[in-house]
């Protein structure tokens, strides 16, 4: 332990540089003279690192006025440490100076390898490979150091609770929502907020909870993954970190891959402690949420109002994770007003715009029957075009394509002979490349385009089938294809 916890002394200023303080240090620990410092490029804290180095070793020497956070990051190292986990070892500390020196890790985060990879390979077996050791070490935290780790050192609350949550969502309200002049109720807002805690504090929370989990805090030395920047950790849910990885913003894992990732923490995780998976999905996807929020809440503090404009680089990526969830996933609890503030943030074309980046679109296609109904995009931005599709040559009419469908070779080989099938589709073509070239250029990721007619079987989904085909050839775009009362004739309904 360290010798001075108990001490009420502050961070001592002194007009001899930090730097040399830092030799010092250096110098007591190791017995040797320091032949260089040079500063590191720091990330959102206000921590300032250095890197130490002589002709036998480098060291990083860090110092930060804030004890209590110096505190809570030095005793979880060591506790990590002597369980055996990837933790940077730590030399020496005065506390009283605000000072320390930890094992030097090198320079590669997860994420800069993430994106040296991913711009020659794409998101490559070898990546997939360093996620999958990531996400199979999170649970010897969560887990196993988490049960023998001394809560009352956590910095600045010991358990990720009904406050701590409250903080990220206000947080999340008046440095993003308000700077970023997205309109909201205010009372419904918050009644949502104690009804979306009270919905996050079901879930089991007697784990070690890392609190920013993301690629930026993981180091590669020599291949192996260590875990750094956990001084913010306490006791809280499962489901939080392993969100936190998947949903990294500019980490931009492809949604596939997540899924994978997903199932391989938890495997990793029913090692070490019962895991029922379906109460574990039943609140991941809401911690999923709130770190989202969390996040948002810092870009905006960071980007609007300190002015720091490369933390708003991370917010196209963001509000595209929003899109998908709202698409996707339903959460066992209602939320209106916040799902409302959610949908205004995916329709801002301005927010997608932050930075020089480009999002992968997706176009939605499918067939129905106006017979039953319209198709409403409630999963999306609410945009998007309707074909009737009910002009052109019908081959249902014909007994030989009564039971056959759009995609059967036979229904094919009639509409390609039809003249007006063709002109309908290269107008199509025309219209949907525009919006689909301007989308792109706005960062919009999502487009629907359905094609009704009679019966839902035979003209609307051979119109949606060749314009899949159109867009997959043209463009690099996901394409997304269902038949909506084909959909009903397989499950029976």
């Amino acid at each position: 332990m360290i010798s001075s916890i108990t001490s009420n002394k502050q961070p001592v200023t002194s007009a001899k540089p930090m730097e040399g303080k830092l030799k010092e240090l250096f110098q007591a620990h190791f017995g040797e003279p320091v032949d260089g410092i040079a500063p590191l490029k720091g990330g959102g804290s206000d921590r300032k690192l250095y890197r130490l180095a002589n002709a036998q070793r480098t060291v990083i020497g860090v110092t930060n006025a804030d004890r209590l956070e110096n505190i809570a990051f030095l005793e979880f190292s060591k506790h990590f440490r002597r369980a055996g986990l990837p933790a940077p070892e730590i030399y020496m500390e005065d506390l009283d100076q605000g000072l320390y020196l930890e094992e030097d890790l090198g320079d590669t985060a997860l994420f800069q390898l993430l994106t040296d990879i991913r711009s020659r390979e794409g998101f490559s077996p070898r990546l997939i490979g360093i996620y999958t050791q990531v996400a199979q070490l999170l649970p010897q935290f969560q887990i196993v150091a988490g049960k023998t780790l001394d809560y009352s050192l956590c910095y600045p609350r010991s358990s990720f609770d009904r406050q701590s949550m409250m903080w990220d969502l206000n947080y999340f309200k008046y440095y993003f929502l308000k700077l970023a002049q997205i309109p909201f109720n205010e009372q419904a807002l918050e009644d949502d907020f104690n009804r979306f805690t009270d919905y996050l504090l079901q879930a089991e929370r007697d784990f070690f909870l890392y609190r920013d989990f993301q690629s930026r805090n993981i180091m590669l030395k020599n291949g192996s993954p260590y875990f750094i920047d956990y001084q913010g950790g306490r006791k809280g849910a499962l489901q939080y970190d392993i969100a936190s990885l998947l949903f990294d913003a500019k980490a931009d894992i492809p949604f596939e891959v997540r899924d994978e990732l997903l199932n391989r923490y938890l495997e990793a995780a029913a090692k070490l402690t019962r895991i029922d998976r379906d109460e574990f999905l039943r609140y991941y996807y809401g911690y999923v949420y709130i770190r989202i929020v969390q996040a948002l809440g810092a870009y905006g503090f960071r980007g609007f109002y300190e002015r720091k404009s490369h933390f708003l680089q991370s917010v196209p990526y963001a509000i595209r994770n929003l899109e998908v969830l709202l698409r996707s996933i339903e959460l066992p609890v209602e939320l209106p007003a916040l799902m409302q503030v959610f949908k205004r943030l995916v329709t801002s074309s301005i927010l997608r715009q932050f930075g020089e980046v480009e999002l992968k679109m997706t176009v939605r296609l499918q067939s129905f029957s106006y017979r039953h109904g319209m198709p409403v995009d409630e999963k999306g931005h609410g945009g998007g075009f309707v074909f009737d599709c009910r002009s052109l040559p019908n081959p249902g009419k014909y007994e030989q394509y009564a039971k056959l469908t759009g995609k059967d070779p036979e229904v094919i080989q009639f509409l390609e002979k039809e003249p007006a099938v063709e002109r309908f589709m290269n107008n199509i073509y025309t219209m949907i490349d525009e919006v689909v070239e301007n989308y792109q250029s706005r960062n919009f990721t999502d487009l629907m385009v359905a094609f009704g007619c009679t019966g839902g079987q035979h003209r609307s989904v051979y119109c949606a089938g060749l314009l899949a085909k159109h867009l997959r050839e043209k463009y690099d775009v996901n394409v997304e294809v269902r038949h909506r009362e084909q959909e009903k004739v397989a499950s029976g309904r």
